[in-house]
């Protein structure tokens, strides 16, 4: 949230906001924030930038609000207020294509540890445009240069550019095989222009930059619904917020339930115990595998009297006796690795 007053204060924005925020500064401190580059360029704009600072980075989990129609709000997938993991690159344009490149590698990194794949394609400029044809045509070559050094297949996607710059368009893809837009890597050379930014360049002159708009995860609450229904309830041991259940075989064996839940915590995963004397074993059991516990740990007076616990999946899947101290590596190593599978083998 920004206080209304600093707002005002940056009359080189001021007509830029009049139409973006909605405020009373006689009963209002603060203001509702729509996006985040606004904030951003006021950043940069904070004092002289020289052109060895370039590129400047700058990321923000800030709360957005945009003002849906009550009848286009849907579940997590649209609503008023989000969060975005929003970032804004300030270069120059020689480093357009090596920021580029690096987005997309980040993009690649991110969506592959989902499990996530995603096509890409090149917005070019459409009929409606800011600037000169030059800066269009050198900004779209060095789209096109970045993509091609990715190495991963792209489609030209003609006219469908912001008024402000091209872009390149993210499509993913869910485990249902159902398309889904989060992701998005702009190019801006208006924003500069709108809010006066400038650099020293190495020979003395004051010169624009590029602002570089990106966002892997777009919308946090809608990557959370996307990553929801693709898991379908199954999620990765490292996303799940229930990893293990420790499931004593009766009452007697509580206590030492209770300790192996305890260790487990304390190494850092969200760990439970089913100790209700009301329910069978084989009903806690699936109790824990219905609620899509990665892991299901069965004690009994054997695993007692060795410090170890028998270990099954929620799909039923057995994997034996082991000591809680092995588990444990295995848990971590399967965090490490963002496995997004509970069959890797356990026992060796």
């Amino acid at each position: 949230m920004y206080n209304a007053k600093l707002w005002q204060t940056s009359g080189h924005w001021a007509h830029y906001a009049e139409n973006m925020f909605s405020f009373d500064v006689e009963k209002e401190t603060f203001a509702l924030k729509p996006m985040n580059c606004p904030g951003h360029c006021i950043m940069f704009d904070n004092r002289p930038r020289s052109w060895r600072e370039l590129p400047l980075r700058l990321a923000d989990f800030g709360v957005l609000h945009r003002n849906e129609l009550s009848g286009a709000l849907t579940g997590l997938t649209r609503v008023r207020r989000f969060q975005q993991d929003d970032a804004h690159i300030f270069c120059t344009p020689q480093h357009i294509e090596q920021e580029m490149v690096a987005c997309l590698e980040f993009l690649d990194c991110v969506y592959t540890t989902f499990g996530f794949t995603f096509q890409l394609k090149l917005s070019t400029r459409p009929e409606k445009y800011l600037g000169d044809l030059a800066t269009w045509d050198q900004a779209e070559k060095a789209l096109e240069d970045s993509l091609n050094k990715f190495g991963r297949p792209w489609q030209l996607n003609p006219g469908d550019g912001a008024f402000y710059g091209p872009k390149i368009d993210i499509t993913i893809q869910d485990a249902l095989r159902r398309s889904h837009q989060c992701a998005t890597i702009q190019l801006d050379f208006q924003l500069p222009e709108r809010f006066n930014l400038n650099y020293v360049s190495e020979s003395g002159e004051k010169k624009r930059p590029v602002i570089i708009h990106r966002a892997i995860l777009g919308s946090v609450e809608r990557m959370v619904a996307i990553l929801s229904e693709s898991y379908a309830g199954k999620w990765p041991l490292w996303l799940s917020p229930r990893q293990v259940c420790v499931v004593p075989v009766g009452p007697s064996l509580d206590q030492y339930a209770t300790t192996v839940n305890e260790k487990l915590f304390v190494n850092g995963f969200m760990s439970e115990v089913d100790t209700d004397p009301g329910d069978t074993l084989n009903k806690k059991v699936r109790n824990a595998q219905l609620a899509q516990f990665n892991y299901i740990l069965v004690v009994g007076e054997r695993e007692k009297n060795s410090n170890t616990v028998n270990v099954r999946t929620r799909d039923n899947k057995v994997h034996g006796e082991m000591t809680v101290d092995a588990l444990i590596d295995h848990l971590n190593k399967q965090v490490k690795e963002k496995t997004l599978s509970d069959d890797s083998q356990l026992l060796g």
